[in-house]
């Protein structure tokens, strides 16, 4: 079982910058691989950011390419988003996740395991 927390939201002018962090219970952080996604009002969840377990691979929405960096500290059992140039079509709740299984698609909010409670972002124009 992981307990995941997240913080670091909160409200940003357009163009600036937050870093989320999201804290996990459990001594097999490590092992698991960790995603960020994001929920608008009215609009389905949808992904935002993967890291695999040791920090090696990273993916990313086409959306967030180059403004979103994912990283994770396993000695701290701590997975990170930094977030710049911040728009208003960023505002949100964050939710962080963490898969177990090794195969199957990073993309989709199925195949991961443990969520977070979600984090408010607003982004101001």
């Amino acid at each position: 079982q992981v307990q995941l927390v997240e913080s670091g939201g909160g409200l940003v002018q357009a163009g600036g910058s937050l870093r989320l962090s999201c804290a996990a219970s459990g001594r097999t952080f490590s092992s698991y691989a960790m995603g960020w996604f994001r929920q608008a009002p009215g609009k389905d969840r949808e992904f935002v950011a993967f890291i695999s377990w040791s920090g090696g691979r990273t993916f990313y929405a086409d959306s967030v390419k180059g403004r979103f960096t994912i990283s994770r500290d396993n000695a701290k059992n701590t997975v990170y988003l930094q977030m710049n140039s911040l728009q208003p079509e960023d505002t949100a709740v964050y939710y962080c996740a963490a898969r177990t299984r090794a195969v199957g698609s990073y993309y989709y909010t199925s195949q991961y395991d443990y969520w977070g409670q979600g984090t408010q972002v607003t982004v101001s124009s």
